[in-house]
Formats: C-alpha cells, sequence, structure tokens
C-alpha cells in the first residue's frame, strides 16, 4: 500500500502547523513538519508499505499542484495534519485529493481534528477518520486494518463515521518510551530537504528535534501539552539524544544548528546535566537552542553552553504578576532580570516571547509588558497577542466569558496569515491588541542601542552576521508596515 503523511499548502506561504502557535511569522520562519515525520518515520520502519513524506509548505505546492503530483503515483492512504488556523484549508485539500482519486483513503492528524473530530467528520469533504492525540502508532495499526480488511473499531484513538454514526474508539495510551521512536533527522535525510526550513533566530541550515512530550507545568494556553499529549511529561533518555545529535553531526555536515523543540527542554534538571555532559564528552560541534522558563540557574546556563547550546527561548509573557498568576505561568516577574543577566554571564544568546491580550489585561498592563521587553533587551524578542484554541483551557475560558468574537477559524489569522485576535476583552477589543503588538515590535526593534547592539554583534562574528541579515531581510518589510 502507497501511504503518504502530508503537510498540506497553506496560501502558498510558509506556514508552520507544528509551531506552538500556527501561523505564517514575519521573519520567514518555516518549521520542520516533524510530528508527521516521526509517524512516517514509524510506519516505513514497522510495516512493508510504501511510505512517503510530502511538504506541500516547503515544496510551494498548492492544491492544484499537490493534486497533480500526487496523479502519477496516487496514495492509497493519506494522513494530512491540521490545525485551527488552517483547518479550513486543511478539509479542502483533503477534499480536492478525494475528489480527484476516489480509492484514497484520507484521515487527518494534529490538533485540531483531535479537539473536535466530530466536527471535522461532519465536513462536506466526508474525511475518512480522525487519529486522536499522538498517533504515531495509531496510523501503523490503521494501515494495516486497511491493507487487511480489518476492523477499524479495534484500533485505539481512532474516531470515524459509519453512516451517521459517530464511532469513538477507545483513548490510546500514551507512548511511555520515547526511545522507540526513530530519530526525526533521520526520516528528514530520508523525505526532505533541509535547505528548505529556516528559523530566524538560528544559524542556517538547521534541523528541529523533540526529546520530550508534553510539559511538567500547567501553562492554560499551550496547545500540545493540553490537546495531543494530555498532560502527561515523558523524556527520550540522555544516551538517546546525544546518539541523535552525533547522527546529525556524522549524517548531515551541512547542518549548523540544532532546534530542541520541546516544550520545555529544561524540565527535569538531572537529564538535561546528563545530555550536556555527554554531549561535551562527545566533542559535539554543533550548536542548538532549547525552550526554558526564568528560573533556569547559571550554573545550569554555562554547562548548555559548554554542551554547545546558543540560544534559550524563555516565555516572559507578562510584566504583570496578577497576569502571570492568572495563566498559570508559575513564575515571578523580577527571575527575568536575573534570568537575562546570567544569560549574559554565560554567553548565551535570549530569544524573549511577550503575549498581550491576557486576562486581566489592560492599555496600561500592555505597555507595561512593552516597557519591560526594553529593559530586559534580549536578542530578539516576540509579541503576539493570547491565541487561545479547541481543547485548551484558555480556549474554554473565553467562551465561557463570551469573549470569543467568532469561532470561524480562517479569523484565527489575518489575510496575510499573520496571528490575529478572536478575544474582544472588556475594554480591550481584540483589534487593539494586535495594533500593540505591531507597534510593540516596531518600539523594540527600531531603537538605536538595539541596531548598534546588532552591528557590533555581527562585525565580531561572521555566522550571527548572516543570520541577522538573512533574518532583516524578510522581517523588515513587517516594521515599515506596521509604521
Amino acid at each position: 500500500m502507497k501511504i503518504t503523511f502530508l503537510n498540506g499548502p497553506y496560501r502558498q506561504a510558509a506556514y508552520s502547523r507544528c509551531s506552538r502557535s500556527p501561523s505564517v511569522t514575519k521573519s520567514g520562519t518555516i518549521y520542520y513538519p516533524f510530528w508527521l515525520a516521526y509517524a512516517a518515520g514509524v510506519m516505513a520502519r514497522q510495516t512493508e508499505h510504501e511510505v512517503s513524506l510530502v511538504d506541500a509548505v516547503a515544496r510551494k505546492l498548492d492544491q492544484a499542484a499537490l493534486v497533480e503530483f500526487f496523479r502519477a503515483n496516487p496514495p492509497d492512504l493519506v494522513f494530512c495534519d491540521t490545525s485551527t488556523p488552517s483547518i479550513y484549508e486543511d478539509l479542502a485539500t483533503a477534499g480536492a485529493i478525494k475528489e480527484a482519486f476516489a480509492a484514497t483513503k484520507v484521515i487527518l492528524v494534529g490538533t485540531h481534528a483531535t479537539a473536535l473530530p466530530e466536527e471535522v467528520l461532519r465536513s462536506p469533504q466526508r474525511i475518512d477518520a480522525v487519529l486522536r492525540g499522538e498517533y504515531d502508532y495509531t496510523a501503523v495499526e490503521l494501515a494495516e486494518a486497511v491493507a487487511g480488511n480489518g476492523d477499524w473499531e479495534a484500533v485505539a484513538g481512532l474516531s470515524f463515521r459509519r453512516g451517521d454514526q459517530m464511532i469513538h474508539t477507545r483513548q490510546r495510551e500514551l507512548i511511555a518510551d520515547l526511545d522507540r521512536l526513530p530519530f526525526v533527522t533521520q526520516v528528514y535525510q530520508e523525505y526532505l530537504q533541509v535547505e528548505d526550513y529556516f528559523f530566524s533566530a538560528a544559524q542556517y541550515p538547521m534541523v528541529m528535534t523533540v526529546t520530550s512530550r508534553g510539559c511538567p507545568h500547567r501553562c492554560g494556553w499551550c496547545l500540545y501539552p493540553q490537546v495531543m499529549h494530555r498532560g502527561k511529561y515523558r523524556t527520550r533518555s540522555s544516551a538517546n539524544v546525544a546518539e541523535e545529535f552525533a547522527y546529525i553531526a556524522a549524517e548531515m555536515p551541512s547542518v549548523r544548528e540544532v532546534g530542541i523543540e520541546d516544550d520545555l527542554f529544561t524540565g527535569d534538571r538531572r537529564r538535561l546535566r546528563d545530555i550536556c555532559q555527554r554531549l561535551i564528552q562527545q566533542g559535539n560541534r554543533l550548536n542548538f537552542w532549547c525552550d526554558t522558563r526564568v528560573d533556569l540557574d547559571l550554573e545550569t546556563m554555562q554547562l548548555l553552553k559548554a554542551a554547545g547550546c546558543r540560544l534559550l527561548i524563555a516565555g516572559f509573557e507578562s510584566a504583570s504578576q496578577e497576569i502571570l498568576e492568572t495563566i498559570g505561568k508559575g513564575t515571578q516577574v523580577e527571575q527575568a532580570f536575573e534570568f537575562v543577566h546570567n544569560a549574559q554571564k554565560a554567553r548565551l544568546l535570549v530569544h524573549g516571547c511577550f503575549v498581550l491580550g491576557n486576562p486581566g489585561e489592560t492599555a496600561a498592563s500592555m505597555q507595561q509588558t512593552l516597557d519591560f521587553a526594553k529593559k530586559l533587551n534580549p536578542d530578539t524578542a516576540q509579541f503576539f497577542p493570547m491565541m487561545v484554541y479547541p481543547g485548551t483551557e484558555m480556549y474554554g475560558w473565553a467562551k465561557t466569558h463570551q469573549y470569543l468574537r467568532t469561532e470561524n477559524y480562517a479569523e484565527w489569522l489575518t489575510e496575510d496569515g499573520l496571528h490575529n485576535s478572536v478575544i474582544d476583552l472588556p475594554g480591550l477589543p481584540g483589534a487593539e491588541v494586535v495594533r500593540f503588538c505591531d507597534y510593540a515590535r516596531r518600539e523594540f526593534y527600531l531603537r538605536k542601542g538595539y541596531i548598534l547592539k546588532k552591528l557590533a554583534q555581527s562585525l565580531v562574528n561572521v555566522h550571527e552576521a548572516r543570520r541577522n541579515v538573512k533574518a532583516f531581510k524578510r522581517f523588515a518589510r513587517f516594521l515599515v508596515k506596521s509604521a
């Protein structure tokens, strides 16, 4: 059987479904489809089926071009990723495939399909099924059932229609041993071109991997820990992670940096230290970046630096302690300044994330957060509106309080595919939040001191210079446009 894992098109733009907040970014970032890649790798290694991984976004294929791409060798089974902002386009792509190839079964996976399987299955496109949650092994079992004309109801984690009846099979157990999974970077080698992917804060070319699933913390808006991983934190062994770094270094010589796309790489400090020590011992040549929290200590930062870490991504979110407590962040505002100071001592760059339009937000608190960002002065900063997705606690909060302006998922993004706000808070409409995000971005990046800092950085480090120039070319037009 011919099986395709598909990252479908979105407005012929660089759209990243795997991002924690899917959108077309101003910096031109394009994520690897790593969840699809993991599942494709499992399928290829556990079955005799002919497996492919097609990234229509990276290949710049629209729906018509995608159908033509498949025409010479139509797949029997397609697993198509979804996200809330792209769901209408995801469904349209699925429908186009089914219309062109009547015998092909199209299965939707990913966050939106998991959160709202019945809504997806009731769509006019007549999707064959939804795989709920982690689908690496669900896909294998369904493929075997399709190939052998088996009973779909025996496949855990599956939703499908039988006539007018909705069938939801038992919940699949989460993967306990993540070391069972193939190295996702090996799957990229087999199916993708690393040059197609870009992360504005990283050195190019780069790859992305995942060393854990879930998160030990409970932030109310976080998408993947709630929807896909059901709040359970699981990790790969430190030996397995170090082995993947060794694989990348040996087999992917052009790669300069590794993105560790865990929701929280630093969640288990003992494992973190062991990974770093193993990377040091094996003479790791690769830089890497990771997500962390602002409670990370200087000693651990220094160990990360020695192991090859170049960049820490931290969610500062807000300058208001009350807001941090309301959204369940579990950090203190004053910790942010010590974090940035320690990162500078450890010679690590910091990418700061700031969220506006939180519960309890006001125009004054947004300005307070912008002033906070300027004082922290991270290497790069991201200002975006609070995004709420079906299946998350924050989405439930917005619906319960009738703050959700629309349930038209296309409005989660602007016409350009950029982050939008669908929450109208009392006295603070979503449109004002989006305008302030644009203003904050301009105020942060167009400061004379910041520009001089980036020029100095570029003069002393040729690799940072290349990154800065590449990112600026993509980002500058949005600074001008928002002016």
